[in-house]
């Protein structure tokens, strides 16, 4: 199983001018990745992408993934993939990122580390 959630858009943009980034969580290993998005209307052809490279490296095949009702995650597109590659696709329930809390605390601290970061290298207080 994976967790899925989009960051909000920021202030500060991330690389190459991206304002949206896509976070991936293997829930059992915890493992992470952030794809940066220039738009939200990205995030399926990213995460289509990400599921290939994934399987192909692993040989293993995602049989669920979580993620919240956003719309970048619950449309025809995802709905026609999950249902093709026999994808468990699980929603927490809307208005309730406590059901999605791993993602959600990643999220945080992904925040956290990048301020951090900014800190360590005495950018200005605005980023």
């Amino acid at each position: 199983m994976i967790h899925l959630d989009l960051f909000k858009p920021t202030r500060t943009a991330f690389i190459s001018d991206k304002r949206y980034a896509l976070v991936i969580i293997d829930d059992y290993s915890r493992w992470t990745w952030v794809k940066f998005l220039n738009h939200k209307d990205e995030s399926f052809k990213v995460f289509r992408k990400f599921l290939k490279q994934v399987q192909n490296e692993k040989g293993m095949s995602i049989v669920a993934i979580r993620s919240n009702h956003g719309r970048e995650f619950e449309n025809e597109n995802i709905l026609v993939f999950c249902e093709k590659h026999g994808i468990n696709h699980n929603f927490s329930t809307p208005t309730t990122p406590q059901q999605n809390g791993v993602v959600e605390r990643k999220n945080i601290s992904l925040q956290e580390m990048a301020q951090t970061m900014l800190n360590a290298n005495s950018t200005h207080k605005h980023f």
